[in-house]
């Protein structure tokens, strides 16, 4: 039998148990999407982690340092300054707010500042947003899986949709953090393992820096991959992710007290660090062992580390495809619960548990049916997800810096912003020169700021 599947039998095993630990008392919808607000500091802080670097580290961000150098850094190093940014001041006061005026999911907010009707548009947009970067999970997954010949492409797919659904539906938001707590350590730890594997099997007596200057142009940004233009499109929506992607807004309502918040922000910040340099790496060095001729050349970036798996001992690949297998699970576990919570309470009203519990499901379908067709690279579904999401930024922001605006507003900007978003993505256009993501920022503080002034 093959040594990952033992592994993904315990993996299995444990975190069903943590969900069936933690169905105990999940009779309101507090307790199931936001775990009551009693989340600790530190489990705050892992869970935020776990759930915002999911496959798209390990797999997509392998192969895009791989594929263009030190830009891809660049790249994911100015998300979590922007996170960071965004969290030391928007933070408190988001979780100040739902505290007091008992928000559940993001939409609360919005229906708060701008009506009911705005709510409903935004959970059906994030929905359409989030479905693409879910597919990126279980895509990750697939390829890893199929790569190392643990399973077919497809079996990964349904299993991993299996237990999305599975551990979301039982365990709620407390039995997602709990495996979340877990899971992210386990990230970090098989991270540092697999950079140590590399540097100990592909360099010879030599090591990465007396060998870096074979990269070339990859050294410098800007270069042939990373103009200024593909820069800025792929980073202008991940600059605005903590404030536009729903599952790691709600994540700002978890924690128990101001104290637990503010140590959830700077661990995020250390553990975000320490993990995005430790993957860049891995990319980098792979490319520099091919241009040694100690790593075979690979086309498709995305299968970079399924490559890379393929070559470490049976235990170490099986012990890094599992850690690939668990973060993707997180993500997908917190978004799917967050998208139940926006459809179940904003769309359709409901204050029960059982509706949101039948939508995870239905996503879960929806998700699995989109990964199969695999439709591009990781990193760009996950940047179209989080362009799509852009036109939420002036509502939320509108929250607390703008006294204009109502339903009109809300409902025109979202609008707006999405068919901009989805447009320009799908066509491949980018008027004037500039990229889908700053027309979709562009066009959505238009429309805001435009009938703001006409509906009051």
């Amino acid at each position: 039998m093959n040594v990952f599947l033992y592994a993904f039998a315990g993996y299995v095993v444990l975190g069903t148990v943590i969900a069936l630990m933690a169905m105990k008392g999940l009779k309101t919808q507090e307790e199931y999407y936001i775990a009551g607000r009693k989340v600790s500091g530190v489990v705050s802080a892992l869970t935020y982690a776990a759930t915002t670097y999911s496959a798209f580290m390990m797999v997509g961000l392998v192969g895009l340092s791989y594929a263009s150098g030190v830009g891809a850094l660049g790249f994911e190093l100015f998300y979590l300054v922007g996170t960071l940014f965004l969290l030391s001041y928007y933070a408190p006061k988001v979780w100040e707010m739902a505290k007091e005026r008992g928000y559940i999911t993001p939409g609360d907010m919005i229906a708060e500042r701008y009506g009911r009707e705005v709510a409903v548009v935004m959970s059906v947009v994030a929905t359409i947003a989030l479905i693409p970067y879910l597919s990126v999970q279980l895509i990750g997954v697939g390829l890893i899986l199929d790569k190392t010949s643990a399973m077919s492409f497809s079996y990964g797919i349904a299993a991993s949709a299996i237990l999305i659904a599975l551990w979301a539906f039982l365990g709620g938001l407390r039995g997602v953090a709990w495996t979340d707590a877990i899971q992210g350590v386990f990230m970090l730890v098989m991270a540092l393992a697999a950079i140590y594997w590399v540097n100990s099997n592909g360099f010879g007596d030599k090591n990465f820096f007396a060998e870096v200057t074979r990269l070339g142009e990859l050294l410098v940004v800007p270069n042939s991959v990373w103009t200024p233009v593909r820069f800025v499109s792929l980073t202008l929506p991940w600059f605005f992710f903590a404030l536009t992607n729903p599952q790691v807004f709600q994540r700002l309502y978890i924690p128990k007290d101001r104290a637990s918040l503010r140590r959830m922000v700077i661990l995020f910040g250390f553990f975000g660090l320490v993990y995005t340099v430790i993957v860049t790496l891995i990319g980098l060095e792979l490319r520099t062992m091919t241009e040694m001729g100690a790593f075979p050349r690979v086309e498709d970036r995305d299968a970079v580390t399924p490559t890379l798996l393929g070559l470490m001992p049976p235990l170490l690949g099986a012990a890094i495809s599992l850690s690939i297998f668990a973060a993707a699970i997180t993500t997908a576990n917190s978004i799917v619960l967050t998208l139940s919570s926006m459809l179940s309470r904003d769309l359709f009203g409901s204050e029960r548990v059982g509706t949101g519990r039948v939508i995870i499901v239905f996503l879960t379908l929806a998700l699995t049916l989109f990964a199969y067709s695999r439709p591009n690279y990781i990193v760009e579904l996950s940047v179209l997800s989080s362009t799509i999401l852009l036109a939420q930024l002036p509502l939320i922001l509108g929250v607390f810096h703008f006294k204009g605006g109502a339903k009109v507003a809300g409902i025109s900007t979202l609008l707006a912003g999405f068919t901009t978003a989805v447009v320009l993505s799908f066509a491949k256009l980018s008027p004037l020169g500039i990229p889908a993501s700053v027309w979709t920022f562009i066009v959505s503080f238009v429309v805001f700021f435009a009938a703001s002034r006409l509906d009051r």
